[in-house]
């Protein structure tokens, strides 16, 4: 009995207790598998739907629907052919998930609920991924009779980088850096004891030091961006000097016309996994065609060759190799990817009400907000963490494809959802729906 109020304990107001049990049970298996997650995500996002505030009533959706008709509509005379119908599943079921997630995200309380589910399910992806390193671990392993496979490489993938149970270390290192500004805000609950802190603190460590070891440069800076949003602005004024008091050495280290004596002090300091990485050593011989700039400009190109329903879903992964001569299956960046498969208008409708979402949330004041109680503290924080997840997920979209990883998708959906829902309870004023709370709006 205990274990059931504990999961229905901060349940909004709006949603059914098997909807909310569900729905925690699919965050928690979200990073494990997406089948798994899938069989309680879907029943929830079911029972979800069935509310009085219509989809079509809610002014957020309309970018979205007007989106979908035009995907549908550009996947008739697509170039890619089939394969535009089958990249709709990308899109279409999600932009109807941005509206059904959002009766279990409703309240501050839920929001920071399911951020734990997300934090606590990350586990397996951090015991496998240094099991992986260091254990010499590998799969395939196989579970419920080879319905779920986990395909773990040893040493990792590629060789030498934490992927963990994902299938490329560039993937689990994004999860993680969307993962981190949750862990952030679970250390700086006020209302933890010593042997909660201590918990809470050696498990930040574990996945900061994990997303070190994938070796990706877009992780490393979501594991630094995410620090001075979560904090909040008022702490900027000693976190910003001594943020750049701690990059010096790393800036030093890979500048190649600083001086030579001054970049070797700082290569001592940096290690030259750091170093070597973020100047691209190993890769200075590459021709122009591999790098992302080449695949930007082909993906910008591509765009305005048909600018208003593009190529189709999975075109760039087709053409690019016909004009390149080199395979690559994405353009390294979001919205150029749905510009070049969908159309300048459909990329601006959803980059724009992305956009819009962070923006709204900044100006109603999600990061500027001040509390009176160690309560209203831990919440505030969290919600902090929970714009942070996002802007850094998006960020990490403008130089990599995550989205194209189911778990990532999903997620990401769920912290847009999380995020219309925020706007929501800073519109109308409210702190965890009691109108006798007071709060603090200190914007500057």
């Amino acid at each position: 009995m205990k274990l059931f109020s504990w999961i229905d304990q901060f349940r909004p107001d709006n949603c059914r207790p098997l909807g909310w049990l569900l729905f925690q049970l699919g965050l928690f298996c979200l990073a494990s598998s997406t089948f798994l997650s899938c069989l309680f995500l879907l029943p929830s996002l079911i029972i979800g739907s069935t509310r009085r505030r219509s989809y079509w009533r809610d002014c957020w959706n309309y970018p979205f629907i007007l989106s979908a008709v035009l995907m549908i509509i550009g996947s008739f005379n697509a170039y890619s052919g089939w394969l535009a119908w089958v990249g709709l599943a990308n899109w279409l079921p999600f932009f109807w998930c941005f509206w059904a997630f959002q009766p279990y995200l409703m309240t501050a309380k839920s929001r920071r609920r399911s951020a734990f589910c997300l934090l606590v399910g990350t586990l397996p992806v951090l015991v496998t991924g240094l099991g992986q390193m260091f254990l010499d671990w590998h799969g395939p392993w196989q579970l419920f009779n080879g319905l779920i496979v986990w395909f773990v490489d040893q040493g990792g993938q590629p060789s030498g980088r934490l992927s963990g149970l994902f299938s490329y270390a560039n993937l689990a290192g994004a999860w993680l850096a969307m993962i981190w500004p949750f862990a952030l805000a679970a250390l700086l609950q006020p209302c933890l004891n010593r042997y909660q802190r201590s918990l809470v603190f050696l498990f930040s460590i574990l996945i900061s030091f994990s997303l070190i070891l994938t070796d990706s440069r877009n992780a490393w800076g979501g594991l630094i961006l995410a620090v001075p949003f979560v904090l909040g602005p008022y702490q900027w004024v000693w976190l910003f000097p001594l943020c750049i008091l701690a990059l010096a050495p790393v800036v030093f280290s890979i500048i190649p016309w600083i001086n030579i004596e001054l970049q070797s002090w700082a290569r001592q300091i940096v290690p030259e996994t750091i170093w070597g990485r973020l100047n691209d050593m190993k890769y200075v011989d590459r021709p122009f065609s591999a790098t992302r700039l080449s695949q930007w400009i082909e993906a910008i190109n591509l765009s305005l060759a048909r600018p208003i329903l593009g190529w189709g879903a999975a075109a760039f992964s087709i053409l690019y190799p016909l004009r390149k001569g080199i395979w690559h299956g994405h353009a390294h960046n979001l919205p150029l990817e749905i510009a070049v498969s969908h159309g300048l208008p459909v990329a601006a409708l959803i980059v724009g009400a992305v956009i819009l979402l962070l923006i709204t949330s900044l100006r109603r004041g999600v990061l500027t907000r001040r509390a009176i109680t160690a309560k209203q503290i831990g919440l505030l924080v969290c919600d902090r963490a929970w714009w942070t997840a996002c802007f850094v997920l998006i960020c990490l979209h403008g130089a990599d494809m995550p989205f194209f990883d189911s778990r990532l998708n999903i997620a990401g959906w769920i912290l847009l959802a999380g995020l219309r829902c925020l706007i929501i309870s800073l519109n109308s004023g409210q702190f965890e729906n009691l109108h006798s709370l007071k709060i603090a709006l200190d914007v500057e």
